[in-house]
């Protein structure tokens, strides 16, 4: 069971201020890990980290960044570095979703606006990855050792409904490839890994209608949706020394929905 342990590593997990990001970092932090965990617009954590750190008896930290801005991502994770000495877990989790409906209906209304959204989704999805990637990389190899998880989707392996989405099915595939090909630009020095997951509850009442939910639920080969809690183990395990052989690989975690 050693293996599985996060005593003495260096966890960083974008995203980490609500939803899924959270409870990644949330696991890291049980599991004996120290955290970085960043945010954006939502400065709430700021005021978390202190309690967060005294209630698992591990150093938490909060780091504002725009995951756009690979100068600003560069400086946060060398801050991260100087702050805790290291990083040997890097969890490339932000992101976001395409909520405007088919692509030529969108385009017809209104061309302009659609391609600043398909160019968000890009930005937000795939090249905040690619910053990350770029920074983290570095210090990997200087190092010797680390291990980054990607945060995919199952909309990047199918195409779903009854929403129609491609931006984000386009990004998510984009970011499951990505991890393979770092995978093997990295196999001397580190491991690279995707967890594709199914919309969860906490994110889908935000941005699906009703009527799309229930919908969605009977495509679920478990009838449900999951639970933030439940994808976290996934991202534990990736990143634990148990998954020392594993790199290039995808975990989808997704009640089934692939399968069926």
């Amino acid at each position: 069971m050693d293996l599985f342990s996060m005593k003495g590593k260096i966890a960083s997990v974008t995203g980490a201020s609500g939803g899924i990001g959270y409870e990644i970092a949330i696991g890291f932090a049980q599991a004996g890990a120290d955290v970085a965990m960043w945010y954006n617009t939502n400065p709430s954590i700021e005021k978390e980290v202190e309690g967060l750190s005294m209630k698992y008896g591990v150093k938490v930290k909060a780091y504002q960044c725009a995951l756009t801005d690979g100068a600003k991502v560069a400086q946060t994770i060398k801050k991260i570095e100087n702050d805790f000495g290291k990083i040997d877990i890097m969890i490339a989790n932000a992101g976001i979703a395409w909520a405007s409906g088919p692509l030529v209906d969108f385009a017809e209304k209104d061309s302009e606006k659609c391609d600043a959204e398909w160019m968000k989704i890009m930005d937000v999805d795939v090249n905040s990855v690619y910053y990350v990637s770029k920074s983290i990389g570095s210090i990997f190899k200087k190092q010797g050792y680390g291990s980054l998880v990607i945060t995919a989707s199952m909309s990047g392996h199918i195409a779903n409904i009854p929403q129609l989405q491609v931006a984000y099915n386009t990004a998510k595939a984009a970011l499951i490839h990505m991890g393979r090909s770092l995978a093997i630009e990295w196999a001397g020095f580190a491991r690279v890994n995707t967890v594709p997951r199914v919309t969860s509850r906490h994110r889908l009442l935000q941005l699906v209608l009703q009527k799309l939910k229930k919908k969605w639920m009977t495509l679920v080969p478990m009838g449900r949706l999951s639970r933030p809690k439940e994808i976290v183990g996934a991202y534990l395990y990736l990143a634990s020394d148990a998954a020392s052989y594993t790199t290039g690989t995808d975990i989808i975690v997704d009640g089934g929905y692939c399968c069926a």
